[in-house]
């Protein structure tokens, strides 16, 4: 059956590996991609309120890709969603598709940001709540999806000590830990973000139920994070 044939139809996350295998090419990153998945699914499926026809919408939720550099999961979420065609799928990365090594906000529906240069999204996820906050928008709310990785640079570092005493509320981030950072942190990753004063919850980053739960949880006056271990990258 071809693309095409199959449009119209819903489709679930047991469908996410059989897009993914669409995409192909030297540069696809597949275990950044596949340490996502589960997450972005959880997130796109039963959290964040968006979709195809609110990307315009001011009350929308806000969901920032800072692990770009990866973005076969995301792609592959988007197309399950409806936000971007699955004939573009295949076309993945080639110099006239839309679908780049990166994603570009300006190209990829549904895309909040370009991304790919790690270290970024956090702080934008930052500024983007706290320009919500100017503009009394109190109903979104802003994701981000970080690596371990990428913590090891100092804007995140930045970012998650301004935050808490910000008391930004409406501020998540998803690390996605698979034991790819160079640097340790004492007491985990949970404990730099807490001792920040942010809301934090350490789960397995492939138990849909588990990441449901922590990224519904309450945390009145706080930002929050969810710590999702997955397999190290390099086991």
């Amino acid at each position: 059956m071809t693309i095409t044939e199959e449009n119209g139809r819903t489709y679930g996350y047991a469908d996410l590996p059989g897009l993914m295998s669409l995409m192909s090419g030297d540069e696809k990153h597949g275990l950044a991609a596949t340490s996502t998945l589960d997450a972005l699914w959880v997130l796109y499926d039963r959290v964040l309120r968006v979709g195809p026809e609110l990307t315009d919408d001011p009350k929308r939720d806000r969901f920032l890709l800072s692990k770009g550099h990866g973005p076969m999961a995301y792609y592959a979420v988007l197309a399950a969603k409806g936000f971007v065609p699955l004939e573009w799928l295949p076309d993945f990365g080639s110099y006239d598709s839309p679908l780049g090594h990166h994603p570009d906000r300006v190209l990829v529906p549904g895309a909040e940001i370009g991304s790919g240069s790690l270290g970024h999204g956090l702080p934008i996820a930052v500024g983007m709540a706290l320009g919500l906050r100017a503009q009394g928008l109190d109903e979104p709310r802003v994701w981000t999806l970080v690596g371990d990785a990428e913590l090891d640079e100092g804007s995140n570092h930045e970012a998650i000590a301004f935050a808490g005493p910000a008391g930004l509320e409406r501020l998540h981030t998803v690390v996605i830990d698979n034991a790819s950072a160079t640097y340790a942190r004492p007491g985990g990753i949970a404990a730099r973000f807490e001792a920040a004063g942010w809301s934090a919850v350490t789960v397995d980053g492939r138990d849909h139920e588990a990441l449901y739960a922590a990224s519904t949880a309450p945390h009145p006056g706080r930002p929050h994070v969810v710590v999702a271990r997955v397999e190290p990258k390099y086991a």
